[in-house]
């Protein structure tokens, strides 16, 4: 099973949760690293233009805003190249301009990279932009559109 969450599946965090040590490339690709598995230079630099980090690559965390560190996270879920996405509150704590960017790029993993993406959000408006909604109150199913 750990194989498969490690390869089929990508995790986006609402704290990004990225390693404060290693800078925005080696946070990216440190799951392929984990994985023993080669890192396709192309495909890396590929990803950080579409972030729009490839001029902060060598940039630790803690030299980024809100925005680069959420991207950040979202790259490190996109390296493997996932079958599905798991986003939890991924704009929670992002200013309006930030959060559509990551809507934006989630909207583009879906179409262009085939990715299921489900993501729990409190934000009606992110929760418009979905292709379908299921809203859940007390663990139940209560809507769905």
């Amino acid at each position: 099973m750990a194989i498969f969450r490690r390869r089929q599946v990508g995790l986006i965090y609402q704290f990004y949760n990225l390693i404060p040590i290693l800078n925005v490339e080696e946070n990216i690709t440190l799951p392929l690293k984990l994985d023993n598995r080669e890192v396709d230079k192309e495909k890396l630099d590929e990803l950080l233009k579409l972030l729009g980090l490839e001029d902060r690559r060598k940039h630790l965390p803690n030299e980024l805003s809100g925005g680069q560190q959420q991207r950040t996270s979202i790259g490190r879920s996109m390296i493997t190249s996932p079958a599905i996405i798991l986003a939890d509150e991924p704009t929670g704590n992002l200013d309006s301009k930030a959060s559509d960017e990551i809507v934006s790029l989630l909207k583009k993993s879906n179409k262009d990279y085939k990715q299921t993406i489900v993501m729990i959000t409190h934000n009606l408006e992110i929760a418009k932009m979905a292709d379908r909604v299921i809203k859940l109150e007390d663990g139940k199913i209560i809507k769905e559109a």
